[in-house]
């Protein structure tokens, strides 16, 4: 590999170097710079063209007004507006006010608006991921040291790293002192990161394992360092983030694509049958019927399109959220609702989603015992299964847990909370199970001195007081110490064995490697502990030769451990044909480890690291994905791979996030959950829902809520198209029939399609779940929406209705006639035919709840809802035509007792046919 030298005044390092691979040497010479004086001013401004201000760029997406006026290009909304027009033209050539017209523009513009407001949320991730942006750096230039703005960096500064400093471009470390950095918004992973600037790395080290590298947007914990800036703006690690983010294209949802498919046929069917009325008109009555006939068709295609559905729907998914946040998931798009039911993929994330993302201890091992620690989280209340509290062996390691140990354990209002480093406090939850505590310890064995822990050096030691108590021997002083099992092993000449300590042996190393490495093995975080009696404190920076010749005391394993229900929530997933997947930036050995015990993966299958992927081509890891249920070490891209593979697979998948890392598969994915409470903002800008517990378990019980969702969703569809058809079929057969006029006005049907079918309809949004919602594969977010007989429900329905209707029409018609004569008086059976309709929808919205349980033997009760919107529809309804205003706007008449009795006999046959058809369904279920 060659390299640009400093000669190269804009050396090209735009190109992917390995820059962990590097030595500080070559990286310096890779960027044409100096470690002590940096850039010059001129080559500054030089670099600053080439490569731009350090800021991530936004690509442009679509305006509020494009969004608008495609409200207006849909099909449905497209041929209202057709209807208006023509009506309008008519209603004024006749001299009369366009009511019909204004009523229909004015749902046109309802439901344009209403889709608008789903559509116009902003994209926020982009500006979310800008704020990770540090607003002034420390930098070398011209060999003096002040201060930047973060936009003004290039590749080839010198930047000063300190504590609480946010890192404002990608960096290859030149020097580190003790320099620990969080790389949460990364990786995933809430463990700083303890780097190493002489560190030498593999070219194919994963991103959470490039010590020597530092990153925009993360955050200096402990330590300093200097970086020689390697990348900035969209060449930085959040830059592309940032591309990825924006280069995600947004899927129609399941169900977006189910309503433009449900505009497209009733369109194109309403098309149809205008044409074929209008051509058997006029060939039947000639063309002077044609104004009369055009008549007929803007009330058939008034008909046909379902004015309140949009409404309807929008509500139902309004419901669906409140219902989710009571379930601890906050949805930030409302057609994520309903997708919810179709997912039948959960990508998640180990840390804080199936764990704790709270350190505990599970085992400790001393000379002569295994032990298991039981209790969850921080509260220091569990058992020792394996030995009593009181063995001295267990309490020596206690001890040293107390003692050499930096963190603080309190309750805070009921609940036990770490201050430090959750290792740490894992530490001190486990000693006080067996009953120690800092508080008591503190004071009686005061600390008098201590050997840090470095990245180097991998263990730390603390010098404490003796005291009797402790039962370690009567020197002045004791020395513990923790940190790497091997390390400390090494430093170890004696063991303690019961309450005494004798010399080590090679046989006993050999147990507690053995032991240490099945630990490792499964999962756990392993800290070696020792001690050493010393009869003066020792001086500082003596720390190699002091620590020598320790007593060791024992291992602590230690694990992220899951959460108690989420082990529940998986085995739901699976009974629900739901297949669980963790994808982690956390070790393979750890991530397999929880895997196996949450049922998410079986003890013995493959788990596929990022450095795997790596070598994987996209073709190679669609074949790989129906096979993998564990990712681990893995990369944003890598991410983003595995969820476009599952995709490409066919599956519908949903994906947990809490990092920027994570936001391109966020917005990728078919639902992008964010955590809550650990989430980054733009975690939360890219997500559809946001687990407000940030549990596994909430996304079961919200795929629940989406399932009883589209059960819903298609009940009202059946219910306000199986009356739609009828209505459409009834006004065709009007002319058909030779029967004067129109029989419904488009008043009146936007009225039955906006009141008569809204208001029940959205009464059945709220029937509750079914017993087996989630016993059952999901159903395919790819099945029409007229799929699982629907389309054929509504078809047979509408001809019953329209059956009906045209029954009574015709008796109506000869009926008001023969009765009383004239032509206002014959009027009559228009509104006959308009109250049958309402009336028999009634009857529709109560059978409807159910395709096989007869409505006698449903709990009314289960949705009181139902109850009040077919009485109160039924009201409003009479009020058309007995009260004497809405009769006149709405060209109703009143109607004498015995027809209105006429309108709900045929009304109830309508509910009568359902229920037969129930009866008829569970009779041949059981024949089969």
């Amino acid at each position: 590999m060659t390299f640009p030298t400093t000669s190269n005044p804009v050396p090209d390092i735009k190109n992917d170097l390995p820059w962990h691979h590097l030595t500080v040497t070559q990286t310096l010479e890779s960027l044409g710079t100096d470690e002590d004086r940096g850039l010059s001013e001129a080559e500054i401004r030089r670099r600053q063209e080439v490569f731009g201000p350090n800021e991530l760029k936004e690509m442009g997406g679509r305006s509020p007004l494009v969004i608008l006026w495609e409200q207006f290009t849909n099909i449905m909304l497209v041929m209202l507006i057709a209807v208006a027009i023509v009506s309008a033209v008519l209603d004024l050539k006749k001299g009369d006010f366009p009511k019909d017209a204004i009523a229909i523009f004015t749902i046109v513009i309802l439901n344009g608006i209403l889709g608008y407001l789903q559509e116009s949320r902003a994209e926020q991730a982009l500006a979310a991921l800008k704020k990770l942006s540090s607003p002034k750096v420390r930098v070398i230039r011209n060999g003096t040291t002040f201060e930047v703005d973060a936009k003004e960096l290039v590749p080839g500064d010198i930047a000063l790293l300190e504590a609480g400093v946010q890192i404002a471009a990608d960096g290859r470390l030149l020097e580190a002192q003790n320099l620990q950095i969080r790389e949460a918004a990364l990786t995933g992973e809430a463990e700083a990161v303890i780097k190493q600037a002489g560190a030498t790395l593999p070219e194919d080290a994963s991103l959470g394992d490039r010590v020597n590298l530092v990153y925009q947007g993360t955050e200096v914990v402990q330590g300093r360092g200097k970086v020689a800036i390697t990348k900035t703006g969209m060449d930085t690690e959040i830059g592309k983030i940032a591309a990825m983010l924006q280069s995600v294209e947004t899927e129609p949802t399941p169900l977006q694509q189910r309503m433009s498919q449900l505009g497209n046929v009733l369109v194109m069917s309403s098309l149809g049958l205008v044409a074929l009325v209008v051509l058997g008109g006029v060939i039947r009555s000639g063309w002077q019927y044609f104004e009369e006939l055009l008549e007929v068709s803007l009330s058939m295609a008034v008909a046909v399109v379902p004015e309140g559905l949009p409404a309807v729907v929008t509500v139902t998914l309004a419901i669906g959220t409140q219902r989710m946040v009571r379930r601890q998931a906050l949805i930030r798009k409302l057609p994520a609702v309903e997708t919810l039911g179709s997912v039948t993929t959960i990508c998640s994330d180990k840390t804080g989603t199936l764990t704790q993302n709270k350190m505990v201890v599970q085992k400790v091992n001393t000379a002569d015992r295994s032990i298991a620690v039981t209790g969850e989280g921080y509260a220091p209340i569990g058992e020792f299964d394996g030995a009593p509290e009181s063995d001295p062996e267990l309490q020596g390691v206690l001890t040293a847990c107390v003692l050499c140990n930096d963190a603080l354990l309190q309750e805070k209002s009921g609940e036990w909370v770490i201050l430090g480093d959750p290792t740490e406090g894992a530490l001190l939850t486990l000693a006080g199970k067996g009953g120690l505590y800092r508080e008591a310890l503190d004071p009686k064995s005061p600390r008098m001195g201590e050997f840090p822990f470095s990245s180097e050096r991998k263990r730390m030691s603390v010098i404490c007081e003796n005291n009797e108590a402790l039962e370690l021997g009567d020197a002045p002083y004791l020395m513990f110490t923790k940190g790497s099992p091997e390390l400390i092993l090494e430093r170890c000449s004696r063991v303690r064995i019961g309450a005494d300590n004798q010399p080590l042996t090679g046989e006993q190393r050999g147990r507690i490697l053995a032991k240490n490495d099945e630990m490792a093995g499964n999962g756990l975080r392993v800290l070696g502990f020792a001690y050493k009696p010393l009869m003066e404190i020792p001086p500082a920076e003596t720390e190699d030769s002091e620590e020598q010749g320790l007593t060791w005391l024992g291992l602590v394993g230690m694990l992220d451990a899951p959460r108690k229900e989420v082990k529940g929530a998986v085995a739901r997933c699976r009974e629900a044909g739901i297949r669980p997947i963790m994808i982690t930036g956390d070790h393979q050995l750890t991530a397999r480890a929880i895997a196996a015990e949450l049922g998410i993966a079986d003890a013995g299958d493959r788990a596929v690291t990022g450095r795997e992927l790596e070598k994987m081509s996209q073709e190679d890891l669609e074949n790989e994905v129906d096979d993998v249920s564990v990712y681990a070490r893995v990369s944003p891209e890598h991410k983003l791979r595995i969820v476009q593979a599952l995709q490409k697979r066919g599956k519908f998948v949903a994906m947990t996030g809490d990092g920027v890392n994570d936001a391109p598969a966020l917005k990728q994915a078919d639902i992008g959950i964010a955590m809550g409470i650990t989430g980054t903002d733009v975690s939360k800008e890219a997500s559809d829902m946001i687990l407000l517990d940030d549990n596994f378990a909430t996304i079961v019980a919200a795929t629940e809520e989406g399932r009883v969702v589209y059960s819903n969703i298609r009940r009202f569809i059946k219910y306000i198209l199986g009356s739609n058809i009828g209505e459409v079929l009834t006004i065709a057969a009007a002319p058909l029939l030779g029967l004067g006029g129109v029989p419904l006005s488009p008043l009146q049907i936007l009225w039955m399609n906006l009141v008569t079918d809204g208001l029940p309809a959205l009464a059945l949004a709220m029937e509750p779940a079914e017993p087996n919602v989630m016993k059952r594969p999901p159903f395919s977010p790819r099945e029409s929406i007229f799929a699982r007989g629907l389309g054929w429900y509504m078809i047979r329905i509408g001809v019953v209705f329209a059956i009906l209707t045209i029954i009574l029409m015709e008796w109506a018609y000869f009926h008001t006639e023969a009765v009383q004569g004239g032509d206002l008086v014959r009027e009559r059976w228009k509104t006959m035919v308009f109250t049958t309709l309402c009336l028999a929808q009634m009857g529709h919205a109560l059978a409807v709840r159910s395709h096989t349980q007869l409505t006698v033997q449903m709990n009314p009760f289960s949705n009181p809802y139902i109850l009040g919107a077919v009485i109160l529809t039924t009201i409003l309804q009479l009020m058309l035509i007995y009260v004497p205003h809405l009769r006149n706007f709405f060209g109703t008449h009143i109607l004498s007792g015995q027809e209105l009795l006429v309108c709900v006999g045929f009304s109830a046959l309508m509910f009568l046919w359902i229920e037969l058809e129930k009866l008829f369904i569970r009779w041949f279920l059981t024949k089969k």
